[in-house]
């Protein structure tokens, strides 16, 4: 077995330690119930824990109900909510993945159509559904695009308010068991809207200069890191770029990278883009393997911060590579789990971690040893035997 293999070596944050340094990036499910989760995401995410992953998270939950994405999005802004969550949280600790949770609002692309609808306003189609639509709310009056509806720009009030619901988030994820919680500052989000120029022409305390637009990331944060415990760790998403001209920049992420750290943030998630259109966008970038993985490596070489990389991060060698080369801490796999949510197992067995399959559940890992001992013709599975 390799010992050198940093995909496999476990990462020690504040009172954790995982047990590999794969996680599963937050993915919207979009089938949540008035913000209560129900068996699919139970099962969702428990076949990520059996699969091998070392940090599985909960996809973005709204910490009020105005934040959610759609109607399907889940929420944490309810004690009602907090049974569901800990049932995914209690699957995963048995089955050896650390919790995490990503908290977050929706901003001024709240309240909008499911994916398999369209992605788009609500519509006429939606409202026959019983999907009627609400007021989003943003850093200012500014609408995500054209034919979108303009949102409510944020009173300080409101935001004190919000920062208070972030808190209260915070809180039921720790009763539910959660051992890690990521802020949700990127996609064009509420706190994305803030922190951009292009989304946020505030005047007051929380707009202005990139101090001004940081100002609710980081009260957030502040606040969040002062209620959570002090053993467990903090996760921060950005869009690292907006790709937009005069949009905000890989150089403001590295200053909020550097004021998040002090705040006691322990990983910058580096994505990108999102801030118009679809939250998905990158940056402007074309889409190819491991685009946004530039961005991890900046804030970890110049804030001596760690960081996870996601983004198209698909093969084990490729994850590997990423994080022998210092470039990230953390590997973030996100619709490669929806394909193969046994990516983990499959990539220690590929690379040559796990050749006995020890590493996998014994209600499954015993079967598939005896069948590779007894079977003249078995090729283990994975991308190593597609490569073949």
């Amino acid at each position: 077995m390799p010992d050198a293999l940093m995909l496999f070596q476990p990462l020690k944050l504040r009172g954790l330690k995982t047990r590999n340094r794969v996680v599963i990036s937050p993915m919207c499910q979009y089938s949540a119930h008035d913000g209560h989760l129900d068996d699919w995401h139970l099962v969702h995410l428990g076949r990520f824990a059996i699969g091998g992953a070392g940090i599985v998270f909960t996809e973005a939950t709204a910490v009020q109900k105005r934040g959610r994405i759609t109607h399907g999005c889940p929420g944490l802004w309810a004690d009602s909510q907090i049974p569901g969550h800990t049932r995914v949280a209690q699957f995963l600790l048995r089955h050896g993945a650390i919790p995490a949770i990503q908290l977050g609002h929706a901003g001024r692309k709240a309240g909008t159509q499911r994916p398999w609808f369209g992605n788009g306003p609500l519509g006429e189609d939606d409202f026959a559904r019983g999907e009627m639509p609400w007021t989003p709310v943003g850093a200012s009056a500014i609408p995500v695009a054209e034919g979108w509806p303009v949102p409510h720009e944020l009173t300080v009030a409101e935001i004190q308010a919000l920062i208070a619901d972030y808190v209260s988030a915070a809180h039921r994820a720790r009763e539910a068991g959660y051992r890690i919680v990521e802020i949700h500052g990127a996609h064009g989000y509420l706190v994305h809207s803030f922190l951009s120029p292009l989304s946020n022409r505030r005047t007051d305390a929380y707009g202005g200069d990139l101090k001004g637009r940081m100002r609710v990331a980081l009260e957030i944060a502040e606040a969040i890191r002062a209620a959570w415990p002090q053993d467990l760790p903090l996760f921060f998403r950005t869009s690292a770029v907006d790709g937009a001209p005069e949009g905000w920049s890989l150089d403001d992420t590295v200053v909020l990278a550097r004021a998040l750290k002090a705040i006691g943030v322990e990983v910058m998630d580096c994505s990108s883009g999102g801030i118009a259109g679809s939250a998905m966008a990158g940056g402007g970038q074309k889409r190819q393997p491991g685009f946004q993985v530039p961005y991890a490596e900046r804030v970890r070489k110049e804030v001596s911060m760690p960081t996870m990389a996601v983004g198209l991060i698909t093969h084990p060698e490729q994850a590997e590579g990423i994080l022998a080369d210092g470039s990230a801490d953390l590997i973030a796999i996100a619709r490669e789990a929806l394909a193969n949510p046994n990516w983990a197992l499959h990539a220690a067995r590929d690379l040559g971690h796990d050749t006995t399959f020890s590493a996998w559940p014994e209600q499954s890992g015993w079967w598939l040893a005896a069948r590779e001992r007894t079977s003249e013709f078995y090729k283990p599975c994975g991308h190593a035997a597609e490569a073949r």
